[in-house]
């Protein structure tokens, strides 16, 4: 196997098109090699396609063990923020969110904190036999040249992303803007310039006019095409938007899943905080279904006599 390394990133967003609940962005980082690079770039085979791939099509609302047994291995691991936690569910979220824990409750009013914040009933739900299995394909990825080092999850709530809104900014533009925050920190890890490679944010073909922390640096056109866009950043390395990035690429697919757990975790939240104000309230996932309208139309009068502002409780607009 060759000993030259680099660190290569996966970015991918969960929760882009949703009524309820945050848009999560998540990326992994890993120090590959050049053999470890064939297998990032295809995707996974034999037991490890069975537990690793599109995140849509592996896990779903209310089923989301496999995705939350990544979480729990790559923490495991140190891949985690240092100096945290994972053994609840809560210490899991914060080990791998982006933001500091303060700065996530500073736009919450008080008496609505409840609502994103609860840890009520809560509670793991993956095996530790999948779990450990998981840490087993963990390790035979790293004997194959990936090691997996870092793992960070941007949390957006609503609040932010209408306050986004009323800015000017749409959630493509707001998750694009996390994927650059995301690679800037996790290149700073690194010490040294990467290879970022993000899902395709929708809505973009040219992402040089629509870049925010990036968008003063200098930086190269690599490639502009339906499928794939590449810019190099002297000093930073290259990042590539790539369609389908999350049933191509294994960090992408990785990033992605463990987004989805994030996601659901914080989803729930929600969903149990009301439902014990609400006798007999259904769950809801949160996207646009008639299970989560109905939803929204039994928690109105709660929420009203709650003061809760509609802001923190549902997106404005649709992109």
């Amino acid at each position: 196997m060759s000993s030259r390394q680099n660190f290569r990133i996966g970015v991918d967003e969960n929760g882009l098109g949703p009524r309820l609940g945050p848009m999560l962005v998540t990326a992994v980082m890993a120090r590959v090699t050049e053999d470890g690079a064939a297998v990032v770039e295809r995707k996974p085979r034999g037991g490890l396609a069975q537990r690793l791939g599109d995140s849509k099509a592996m896990v779903a609302y209310g089923d989301v063990a496999l995705a939350e047994a990544w979480a729990r291995a790559l923490a495991a691991r140190g891949a985690g923020r240092p100096g945290f936690s994972y053994g609840t569910v809560d210490d899991l979220v914060h080990a791998i969110a982006f933001e500091e824990r303060d700065a996530l409750r500073a736009r919450c009013p008080d008496h609505v904190a409840g609502q994103c914040w609860n840890t009520n009933a809560e509670g793991f739900s993956a095996t530790n036999e999948l779990v450990v299995t998981i840490g087993k394909d963990l390790d035979k990825l790293a004997s194959k040249g990936v090691e997996v080092v870092a793992v960070r999850s941007s949390i957006v709530c609503t609040k932010r992303l209408n306050e986004g809104l009323d800015a000017g900014k749409s959630r493509f533009t707001m998750d694009l803007h996390a994927m650059e925050e995301l690679i800037v920190s996790l290149q700073a890890m690194a010490g040294e310039e990467v290879e970022a490679i993000c899902g395709k944010v929708g809505g973009f073909g040219k992402y040089s006019g629509a870049f925010g922390p990036l968008g003063g640096r200098m930086h190269a056109i690599l490639q502009e095409t339906r499928p794939k866009s590449v810019y190099r950043f002297p000093g930073l390395g290259d990042i590539a938007f790539v369609q389908d990035g999350d049933a191509t690429d294994l960090l992408v697919s990785l990033a992605s899943m463990v987004g989805k757990w994030m996601r659901e975790v914080l989803m729930e939240r929600i969903v149990r905080h009301y439902q014990g104000m609400v006798p007999g309230l259904a769950g809801a996932s949160g996207y646009h279904d008639p299970v989560t309208g109905k939803f929204v139309e039994a928690t109105q009068l709660v929420r009203r006599d709650k003061r809760v502002p509609n802001d923190c409780f549902e997106r404005r607009g649709k992109g």
